[in-house]
């Protein structure tokens, strides 16, 4: 699954990285352009001072060089000029020694300007124009040696690019720091989920970034939504069980008139009614009013339960034992690990004589384990609850309608289901596996 904080971090850095390149190489274009602009208005200057001193007379051009800067003098000093006639004549600077610069003739008024090489592999940035003086037509360029300049200006874009560098590292590294901190953010979130499925809230804390509280305000909608529909459920499951005690009482002594064969019939199904009313009725009492996404605490649950289990069954005087591992965390379901142990715990009551004992430990799996100290089952009656794809209810009576249920459960929460007589107490024993997944 993508991680939406290393997507976003992912995201800003390539930002980052492209911004801070496309500003460097930007930076250098500009500073290249800026540098030779800088030169092309020098050399621009020394032109027109060359053409104002340069003496154009019907055979030839001579420069007057006293006033000519002194530069243009210097052997290689990397400041040259070149002049060329339209009669092909070309008069060049002494520093260029015995070399040339070829420039092409130009229209008067015209300027262009190249990057050239110039004598000992200097880089010269050549400026020519066309001129008209003393009737004559001629083109004047000028050059200056860009080396130096390259130079300085190489080294100072290396030491930006460097801070450049640092900068985004530095930049990396703060928006990495901020990013975790909005998502931390969320942590709350994530915590008030986990409170929630542990049963100690009941709605997600909206104190929350706006980016998410839409989100958290649908949730906490949902969860009361699905409270009061469970609240619903519940009570109409109770009401209709009670609804129908009353017409099931009065069909109980409407029977007595019958026939005996029919009676012990009529009989036998109004027991069976009775005993799904009474099934549902005890579901409703078990499940309580918690939110049904809790999160079983065998800590906290399974003592109310037992003492639910002793008001029912008070006039059988039973002893109900029961052993929790300390370190077992919460699991499940609470309304089906209560409905699960509910059904075992009251088979167990119903049928011991004087003691039930519960224990649940934490191994691999999570193991619940319902004994009693009653008549038990033989293995030909125990072989059959075991069977995939039997209804329980229909194999054993008493025992069935509860074991059916629990083996919903146990089949639900892919766990697996063991029916043994206790060697312990020597009534029934129910082992219960169900996997111990830890969040």
């Amino acid at each position: 699954m993508k991680s939406l904080e290393s997507g976003l971090r992912f995201s800003l850095s390539i930002t980052l990285i492209l911004l801070m390149g496309g500003g460097f190489l930007i930076g250098n274009q500009a500073l290249q352009v800026m540098t030779e602009n800088f030169v092309v208005s020098r050399l621009n200057h020394d032109a027109e001072s060359l053409l104002a001193a340069m003496v154009i007379e019907p055979q030839q051009a001579v420069p007057e060089w006293r006033t000519i800067n002194q530069i243009y003098n210097r052997p290689l000093s990397g400041h040259y000029y070149v002049v060329r006639f339209e009669t092909g004549d070309l008069l060049r600077s002494r520093s260029l020694w015995d070399q040339t610069l070829d420039i092409p003739m130009l229209q008067p008024g015209q300027q262009q300007r190249q990057l050239v090489e110039g004598p000992s592999d200097q880089q010269l940035l050549l400026l020519f124009s066309g001129y008209q003086k003393g009737g004559r037509n001629l083109t004047l360029g000028v050059a200056e040696d860009m080396t130096p300049i390259y130079r300085n200006r190489d080294y100072f874009m290396g030491w930006f690019a460097m801070l450049a560098l640092t900068g985004l590292l530095l930049l990396l590294v703060v928006q990495s720091v901020m990013v975790r901190r909005s998502f931390r953010q969320l942590e709350r979130v994530r915590h008030d989920i986990q409170k929630l499925v542990q049963g100690h809230v009941v709605k997600l804390s909206e104190n929350v970034p706006s980016e998410v509280l839409i989100l958290v305000k649908e949730f906490n909608y949902l969860l009361c939504l699905l409270a009061k529909r469970l609240e619903r459920s519940r009570n109409a499951l109770g009401n209709l069980a009670h609804t129908l005690k009353g017409p099931l009482n009065i069909l109980n002594q409407t029977i007595e008139n019958v026939d005996a064969d029919d009676q012990q019939k009529l009989l036998t199904q109004t027991e069976r009614l009775r005993e799904l009313i009474e099934t549902k009725l005890k579901r409703a009492r078990m499940a309580g009013g918690e939110l049904s996404s809790s999160r079983f605490n065998p800590q906290k649950e399974l003592p109310e339960l037992i003492a639910v289990l002793n008001q029912m069954h008070h006039d059988k005087g039973l002893t109900i034992d029961y052993q929790i591992d300390p370190a077992l965390n919460p699991f499940g379901d609470r309304e089906d690990m209560l409905e699960l142990l509910g059904n075992l715990l009251d088979n167990g009551c119903k049928w011991a004589t004087s003691t039930v004992c519960c224990e649940i430990s934490q191994e691999k799996q999570i193991v619940i384990r319902i004994e009693d100290d009653g008549a038990g089952l033989s293995e030909s009656e125990i072989n059959p609850l075991t069977e995939r794809g039997v209804r329980l209810d229909e194999q054993v009576e008493g025992h069935g309608l509860g074991l059916a249920i629990v083996n919903d459960i146990v089949i639900l929460y892919q766990g697996s289901i063991e029916i043994k007589r206790s060697e312990r107490l020597g009534g029934l024993s129910v082992e219960i596996r169900l996997p111990n997944n830890r969040e």
